[in-house]
């Protein structure tokens, strides 16, 4: 499936929800791309999994914002990677670097630099671990086993809604998203 295709795609998944992340945060080994930074050269011509750009071309679209979170222990490898597969511009920011707090940090700074709640994201990641800590944070999180794909987003989309729900019942709230046109007008 191509890139428009993928992309047709999600937009169709992104319109069966009412109340949409106003962030998406990915990880990138094994979660945008199929192999790990730290086993490759600067030289080597880098591949996204098969959904992974239409995806983001779709989130783009709707105006929502991507970052990236990893723990890489070649972050100059990862954004050389980046940057030859042409998706500098698509992320509000890129926290790439090697870190024992299984990304609390990452999340930290991604929250600085946006001023998005924790609430308000959705984020994929291929390690467990890194799903559990973050998701304390109050971040809906999905775990992709073959990378980011239009199961796992639509999947990701729905425990958004699921959580966010529940989230502003607790605390008597209005949606993030309205005041970003994230709500859908009824």
């Amino acid at each position: 499936m191509g890139d428009e295709r993928v992309k047709a795609e999600a937009l169709q998944i992104l319109d069966l929800f009412q109340v949409l992340p106003r962030l998406v945060v990915f990880d990138l080994d094994y979660t945008l791309w199929p192999f790990y930074c730290e086993c490759r050269s600067k030289r080597d011509s880098p591949s996204l999994f098969r959904h992974a750009r239409g995806i983001m071309y779709a989130l783009k679209e709707k105006g929502i914002d991507m970052a990236i979170a990893s723990r890489s222990p070649t972050p100059d490898i990862a954004k050389v990677f980046i940057d030859k597969l042409e998706l500098q511009s698509m992320f509000v920011a890129q926290e790439i670097f090697s870190s024992w707090t299984h990304k609390t940090e990452h999340f930290q700074k991604i929250q600085r630099k946006t001023g998005i709640p924790y609430k308000s994201m959705l984020f994929f990641d291929d390690e467990d671990r890194n799903i559990e800590t973050v998701s304390k944070m109050g971040v809906t999180s999905v775990l992709v086993e073959n990378g980011v794909n239009l199961d796992m987003f639509k999947l990701g989309l729905s425990n958004f809604a699921t959580n966010f729900a529940a989230s502003s019942r607790n605390q008597d709230e209005k949606p993030q998203g309205e005041s970003k046109a994230f709500k859908k007008e009824l």
